[in-house]
């Protein structure tokens, strides 16, 4: 079939979305194009999300974003122009919350200080939190309890990195997310402004420094012998020689960064993105006295502005929200007319195959048929398997249920890690973990790494409302990849579900009947006429269901018995019939 009459069997606004970083396969964008050009992909997916590494970045795996260019030693423009030429349109992040040490923003701003013109462009702690806290012995003003108490903490201890300013102090910058410090060893010269100490003194405190640099230890903790003045100074010499690794926040108070904004999603319609995912813009608007995750109503003013901005350049929006189910915000979001991620499907497809039973799962169907939720759902993806979203929340005293109760989730949490998966906690402001996040693994090895629970979770997946979403690894059966998130280190357990798969494994792959039979119930759910219409849902049993989508004389309905794991789609589209099984 030409390339022609593969773009008229295409339906954008709801046809599937492959998922996956430029080098996911193989070694840059250009493979995985020439994948999606080889004859078992022909009209299977319309949408293709690309990751972060497609700009340049340094850290957590693009989304410490340094500038919105092409990263060209993973992407190029002729690759973007054989997307286009498929018939695919492409998904992009903006980072709303945060960017790159170093990007040249920040840059400017470490090597100018007080000088830059981006001193405001992000937030300095101790600026924000002036007069609504008290200053510890490191610099740093810890707030009152009662604005600190409403934290919602990403990571352990306060959200700061402490950079070395030209002045030579170091000074402490908001940073909710990740961040790397690299310690160098010194040399004698790094000491020589230290005259209160002789050669000998200083030759001494250099082994002891560089010794618990390669050590990997801190090379702050140990006891000099000096004075506290001197020791400063030491400790100052070790701070202006390390390398900063980090996801600042910016400061959207700041007119600079809508300016910033606007061009980038300039570019980014330019690189031809139809869909924007706004990623951690719940994070975005901070104020004294109420949380740092989707306080309003400067949450609400934010995300109409970026709107704005979008309708200019002709971009869907994808807010992307991860919050408990009872808190309701998924229903916010929706009803202002945005696309929400359905994180809740994960979890609850778990569920449903290894409970044996759809009440749940029913229940969240007709919730989003309901109330017209415009969803993009996923079974895997780049982040981990969702937890904390499946939870129930009290609001305003009125404890809201969620789609599971806590017995379900630790039934599905503790499954997933007996069987490999790496923990993502959350943290109070003192450090104290207070709740799972999310678990890492493959959505291969969640189900045991059992193909029938693979295809049919595949199946329940394509038959719900919304876009469905692929990762590019449960596509290909992929499983938990335990050395990546060894040796990744600190945060590397995100690193169990990236496995980067070369040319020789996909081709072996694509010899699979589990991936076979995926492409083929994925190139239905992309081209079949039944999707454009609407959903019935035929409730038999608590292990017995069946989904059936509808438009005019067209049809395709999925069968499903949880209690043998078998399904069945049956389809008619114009003239043609068919029925496939899984058994």
């Amino acid at each position: 079939m030409s390339s022609n009459s593969r773009l008229k069997t295409k339906r954008h606004s709801k046809g599937v979305m492959f998922n996956a970083y430029p080098d996911s396969i193989g070694v840059c964008l250009k493979d995985t194009v020439e994948i999606l050009k080889r004859p078992e992909f022909e009209d299977v997916f319309s949408q293709f999300y690309i990751l972060p590494t497609f700009f340049n970045s340094d850290l957590d795996r693009g989304f410490s974003i340094i500038d919105y260019n092409l990263n060209k030693t993973l992407v190029s423009e002729r690759d973007l122009e054989i997307l286009k030429q498929l018939g695919i349109k492409l998904k992009f992040d903006i980072v709303l919350n945060h960017l790159s040490v170093a990007s040249p923003q920040f840059k400017d701003l470490l090597a100018k200080g007080e000088n830059s013109k981006y001193k405001d462009f992000f937030i300095n702690w101790n600026d924000f939190w002036k007069n609504y806290g008290t200053l510890n012995d490191d610099g740093v003003i810890i707030p009152d309890k009662r604005y600190l108490d409403q934290l919602f903490m990403r990571k352990s201890g306060l959200p700061i990195l402490k950079v070395p300013f030209p002045d030579g102090t170091q000074r402490p910058y908001w940073n909710t997310f990740y961040q790397k410090i690299i310690y160098n060893s010194l040399d004698i010269e790094d000491l020589e402004h230290i005259t209160e100490l002789n050669q000998d003194q200083k030759e001494d405190i250099l082994e002891i420094i560089n010794t618990n640099i390669v050590n990997k230890k801190s090379p702050f903790n140990e006891n000099l012998n000096c004075s506290k003045l001197i020791s400063g100074k030491i400790f100052k010499a070790i701070a202006n020689k390390a390398d900063y690794l980090g996801q600042m926040d910016v400061n959207a108070k700041s007119e600079m960064v809508w300016e910033f904004y606007e061009n980038t999603l300039s570019k980014l319609k330019d690189y031809g993105c139809s869909i924007l995912r706004l990623d951690a813009f719940a994070y975005l608007h901070k104020a004294v006295g109420k949380s740092n995750f989707f306080n309003t109503p400067g949450t609400w003013d934010y995300l109409n502005r970026i709107k704005s901005l979008a309708i200019k350049n002709n971009l869907e929006l994808l807010p992307e929200i991860h919050a408990e189910y009872g808190l309701g915000l998924h229903k916010e979001v929706s009803q202002e007319g945005y696309h929400i991620y359905d994180f809740f499907l994960p979890g609850l497809v778990l569920h449903t195959i290894e409970r044996q039973s759809c009440n749940a799962l029913v229940k969240w169907i007709k919730e989003i048929l309901k109330n017209n939720y415009k969803t993009v759902n996923m079974l895997g993806c780049h982040d981990g398997i969702p937890v904390l979203d499946l939870k129930g929340k009290e609001v305003d005293g009125v404890y809201q249920k969620g789609l599971l109760n806590n017995e379900e989730i630790d039934y599905i949490m503790n499954l997933i890690i007996d069987r490999g998966g790496r923990v993502k906690n959350l943290y109070d402001a003192e450090g104290n973990k207070i709740s799972y996040y999310q678990i890492n693994a493959t959505y291969f090895s969640a189900l045991g790494e059992n193909e029938q629970k693979l295809l049919l979770a595949r199946a329940i997946q394509l038959f719900m409302p919304g876009i469905p979403q692929i990762w590019y690894l449960d596509l290909f059966a992929g499983v938990n990849d335990y050395k990546a998130a060894d040796e990744a280190g600190e945060g590397g357990h995100k690193e169990i579900n990236r496995t980067t798969l070369n040319l020789d494994e996909i081709s072996l792959c694509l010899q699979k009947d589990v991936v076979k039979s995926q492409l083929k119930m994925i190139k239905l759910r992309n081209t079949l006429n039944a999707f454009y219409g609407h959903l019935d849902i035929h409730f038999v049993s608590q292990s017995q269901f069946k989904l059936k989508w509808i438009n005019n004389n067209d049809w395709a309905q999925l069968d499903v018995s949880l209690s043998d794991l078998s399904f069945s789609i049956a389809y008619r589209d114009n003239q043609l019939v068919d029925t496939l099984k899984f058994n």
